[in-house]
């Protein structure tokens, strides 16, 4: 049995044409149908039936699929691996972050780990922190680093970071040293407040705004990178968790505005593991260093 027979035969079973199945895999159309001979010769069964011009499966054909995409999941993985291997990478660590962390300096911390452990081969998918938990419990990350805390009993949950979150808004041009400190009312009077970029501390966050200052214009962003090009450009303001705002504080493209109206929140990072392994602790305890 040859995995390309195979490989056909779930294009096929997929569009139920073998001409459309001969166009997608760069193939003739006699080959389409020789392979599947071929595969229904070796298994015994008749795979396809004709019903007018399309090709319908068969119930054997049916039962036979998830084998079929068994077996090409075990050959695509073998295949991966080897060239892994042959990069000289010996394990794997799957990441999956929010966009809010993606924001802060863990590109510089992932830069740091791969320098040091670079036998390790690094795949990191940026999800929403409310997806994150999910992807962690079907292994398909080996671990999380979310804003939601997790309480599902078959998964870790370690609090990694404490950040503040603080009324950020456009830097005005003055001196730092000799300009006077923003005024929050005026700050908030006078600019839209982007809301919603974070998953966790807004709803309560926009009643006690809207309370203390009923007449503030609010607009949801949900984007942090977006919230913050708005600020920038000059669009409006909004509470952000120091962490994600570091770079553009120090660079002078934002401020930060004295708040003493309102009970600022604090916001969390979390990591989330299925299991706590020794590839998971070895990052763990490298990323505890950093103060993301």
């Amino acid at each position: 049995m040859e995995f390309s027979w195979i490989n056909t035969f779930l294009v096929a079973a997929k569009n139920g044409n073998f001409r459309r199945t001969a166009d997608l895999l760069y193939i003739s159309q006699p080959s389409v149908t020789v392979h599947i001979q071929n595969l229904e010769k070796e298994l015994g069964v008749q795979l396809f039936e004709r019903e007018g011009r399309k090709m319908k499966l068969t119930e054997e054909g049916r039962r036979y699929i998830p084998h079929a995409e068994n077996l090409m999941e075990i050959y695509q993985k073998g295949i991966e691996d080897l060239k892994s291997f042959s990069q000289g990478y010996t394990s794997k660590l799957s990441l999956a972050i929010s966009p809010l962390i993606a924001d802060t300096i863990l590109p510089f911390v992932l830069k740091k780990y791969m320098t040091i452990h670079p036998h390790v081969e690094i795949s990191v998918k940026v999800l929403e922190s409310l997806d994150i938990e999910k992807a962690v419990l079907n292994d398909e990350i080996d671990i999380g680093l979310s804003c939601l805390h997790s309480r599902n009993p078959e998964l870790y949950c370690e609090v990694l970071y404490k950040d503040e979150v603080k009324l950020i808004a456009q830097h005005d041009g003055l001196d730092a040293e000799s300009a006077p400190p923003l005024d929050e009312e005026e700050v908030l009077m006078k600019n839209y407040l982007l809301t919603d970029n974070h998953p966790v501390y807004w709803e309560t966050l926009s009643r006690e705004v809207k309370y203390k200052f009923p007449s503030v214009k609010m607009m949801k962003v949900s984007q942090i990178h977006i919230t913050k090009r708005f600020i920038v450009e000059g669009l409006g303001v909004s509470f952000l968790p120091v962490s994600t705002v570091r770079r553009e504080l120090i660079e002078g493209w934002l401020l930060e505005v004295p708040c003493s109206s309102i009970t600022l929140p604090e916001a969390y990072t979390y990591a989330i593991m299925k299991y706590n392994h020794s590839k998971q602790k070895e990052f763990m305890r490298f990323l505890m260093n950093y103060r993301i």
